[in-house]
Parts: structure tokens; C-alpha cells; sequence
């Protein structure tokens, strides 16, 4: 895959905002590294999803997480972890034959407006 799809970031729907995957993606390429410095990447994209909606990482009441392998769930927990400290969201974890750009990692989330 060498396009970008086109997307929304963000879907009102009432109170809940679906929020788009977010992978280790700046300035169109991923992050140089592993699981780890993908996650910690996709973690500040989704900060920044949220910020432009008017939301906070406290917002979030969902999280599916895919990752290509489940080798990087201890790694990807930790950064997680350390984002979503307290109150965590629920969440869903699966591995996934491959996702795009070839990211390691990709997570998409569901926000409520308060």
C-alpha cells in the first residue's frame, strides 16, 4: 500500500466519536524502531485525534488494538500502560495477519463528549 485512503479521523456519533486506526505514522512514514516506538507513535496521534476533537485521553471508553504479532504485547502494553494510567478504557486486543504501511501496531478508539 503506498497511498493514503481517504478518511475521517473523527465520526460524531451522538455522544460517541469513533476514532479512525492510528498507527506509527509522522510525516507519512513509520517511526524507526520496533513495536514499542510504533505504539508510543500511535498513542500520540490518537492524542492528537482527540485534541482536535475536543477530547482528552480521559474521553476514551474504548480501545481495539491490533497488533501483527502477539510477541509485541508486553511491549505494547507497557507504553499503553503509561499513557492510560488511570480509569483505563476498555479495550479488545487481536492479532492480524498484517496492517497497513506495514505497522506493527494500530489502534482506534471510541470517545464520549461529557
Amino acid at each position: 500500500m503506498d497511498s493514503f485512503p481517504l478518511f475521517r479521523s473523527t465520526v460524531d456519533a451522538g455522544d460517541l466519536v469513533a476514532i479512525s486506526g492510528q498507527i506509527g505514522l509522522v510525516d507519512g512514514r513509520l517511526v524507526d524502531g520496533g513495536a514499542a516506538e510504533q505504539t508510543d507513535q500511535a498513542l500520540a496521534n490518537l492524542l492528537t485525534v482527540l485534541d482536535g476533537a475536543g477530547l482528552t485521553i480521559s474521553d476514551v471508553v474504548k480501545v481495539n488494538i491490533y497488533l501483527t504479532t502477539m510477541d509485541d504485547y508486553t511491549a505494547f502494553n507497557e507504553r499503553y500502560n503509561a499513557v492510560f494510567s488511570s480509569e483505563p478504557p476498555a479495550r479488545t486486543c487481536v492479532a492480524v495477519h498484517e496492517l497497513p504501511f506495514g505497522a506493527l501496531v494500530e489502534l482506534e478508539a471510541w470517545a464520549r463528549r461529557r
